[in-house]
């Protein structure tokens, strides 16, 4: 068990009593920012949700309320809540489009649909906010002027690969650790550093959620333990470690507390311009996923979050660390506890191969859950797996098809299901907490019957989560990040 160095913080597992396009690194520009610079804007922040409380919706006389917001791989969603985890307002926007050099101009879509949602929050609502944390997509990277904030680069995307600098991490960095991937912050960093000449002095690296957050508490050089560990923040000892420190470029490192903690109050002129009130205070952020897994309320060990998107994705809390490159497998850390995690290339998108919603619904509710199916696939949409079977060259198996559609259904679902199983099991066995109890997220948790195979499968508890939004899980930090700065 991986020891954690103690320090004065908030629980944030407590709280009450991913269509951006792949790029490479050798292809990027040079973002210039002038406040005289033409854009061409070919859309506008489109708010696509917007679902708030009236004034007789129950809030009590000095109540205060917790902002969360969520920037995601398409949009940007909010979610305001109360001290017992009621929703009283949320809404979500596109990200608008913004042209620069012809290429899409995120750093300024970003800030847009920040002040959108901001604006969205019902201006009866505004005063009784007491504080707000951001998530941002993992491993999204911008390199900012350390006096200004302005992006010196292009914003390097949370999808984005560097091959070009993997071997140069891979020379420093231990074998098999979580900046071992191209995608990694880190690696992200050594590719602008090895290119850039000019700005590495004035230079500064932030992520996606602090620099959102530097927008609304105006102090430069904030991140959280989550967001930094693809950059190669080690958060058991609470620091970088030595073999990062080292090298020329950790000056460009920002410093790191827990998510959730208080940075500052929301700027004046924001706290003006929007009607909030001038104690509310802007809290450490986290990644869209953890926060995502925080909305489940999953707070003790042994208890996991499976998620059926298009893919198998499966995070347990745990009080062992465990990583493991082979299996794509890393931790983040959730206060004295570990959040381990693996994605597999199976779920949602090979059921959609073969079957349309409603053809899925139709036929689901003609499979008996109760009874195995005999048929044994290993379903996956193209050839090669990551987790729990790390093998590249793995084929789909999904033959012999029988003639009855449910019966092919149902063999594919309770395969899926095994590969959930097996997966589980292979945390287990690598030293992780053993799994007690799974709630789904995703659009696989609509499927009832699917569930009641999961059950019978895994044989565990298997229920629904009743909130999956990584905004709700923002929120949840903020309310955190107040209570723990009142005390």
């Amino acid at each position: 068990m991986t020891a954690l160095v103690h320090h004065p913080t908030l629980s944030f597992l407590s709280p009450f009593s991913q269509s951006q396009q792949h790029g490479h690194c050798s292809s990027r520009k040079l973002l210039v920012t002038r406040k005289d610079q033409l854009y061409k804007t070919v859309g506008k922040p489109r708010p696509i949700m917007a679902l708030a409380s009236n004034k007789e919706s129950g809030i009590l006389v000095g109540e205060r309320l917790y902002l969360g917001m969520d920037f995601g791989t398409s949009g940007a969603r909010y979610a305001l809540i109360d001290k017992q985890g009621i929703i009283h307002s949320e809404g979500k926007r596109e990200y608008p489009v913004f042209m620069s050099e012809e290429k899409m101009d995120w750093v300024r879509s970003w800030r847009a649909a920040l002040f959108s949602l901001l604006e969205d929050v019902p201006v009866h609502l505004r005063p009784l906010v007491a504080s707000i944390s951001i998530d941002g997509t993992s491993a999204t990277t911008l390199i900012v002027d350390r006096n200004t904030g302005e992006p010196l680069w292009r914003p390097f995307l949370y999808n984005e690969s560097c091959p070009d600098a993997l071997p140069t991490v891979k020379s420093v960095a231990p074998a098999n650790h979580t900046v071992c991937s191209g995608s990694s912050t880190l690696c992200k960093l050594v590719s602008w550093w090895n290119i850039e000449e000019s700005n590495k002095k004035s230079a500064l690296l932030l992520h996606q959620a602090d620099w959102l957050l530097w927008l609304l508490h105006g102090k430069l050089g904030v991140s959280d333990y989550n967001n930094a560990l693809k950059v190669g923040y080690d958060p058991a000892s609470d620091s970088y470690p030595p073999w990062l420190h080292s090298q020329p470029y950790s000056q460009l490192l920002p410093s790191v507390i827990a998510p959730g903690t208080s940075i500052g109050n929301l700027k004046e002129d924001i706290r003006t311009q929007f009607g909030f009130h001038e104690d509310c205070i802007v809290c450490a952020g986290t990644t869209d996923s953890i926060a995502a897994f925080l909305a489940a309320r999953a707070t003790q060990p042994g208890k996991a979050v499976t998620s059926l998107g298009s893919t198998l994705a499966i995070k347990l809390l745990s009080t062992t660390r465990i990583d493991d490159a082979r299996f794509g497998v890393y931790s983040h850390r959730l206060d004295d506890k570990w959040l381990v995690g693996g994605a597999s290339n199976t779920g949602g998108a090979v059921l959609k191969q073969f079957f349309t919603d409603e053809q899925l619904q139709k036929l689901s509710e003609q499979i008996n859950p109760m009874e195995a199916s005999p048929l044994d696939y290993y379903p996956l949409k193209a050839v090669g797996e990551r987790f729990p079977v790390a093998d590249p060259n793995l084929v789909p198996r999904l033959h012999p098809r029988p003639e009855s559609d449910v019966e092919y259904l149902h063999g594919i679902l309770e395969s899926i299901a095994h590969i959930e199983a097996t997966a589980y099991n292979l945390l287990k066995d690598l030293g992780a907490t053993q799994v007690e109890e799974v709630l789904t997220a995703g659009g696989g948790a609509k499927n009832e019957k699917w569930t009641k195979i999961r059950e019978r499968v895994l044989g565990l508890p298997v229920s629904r989560a009743k909130q999956t939004e990584a905004a709700y899980g923002a929120a949840l930090l903020a309310l955190k990040g107040a209570q723990h700065h009142s005390c």
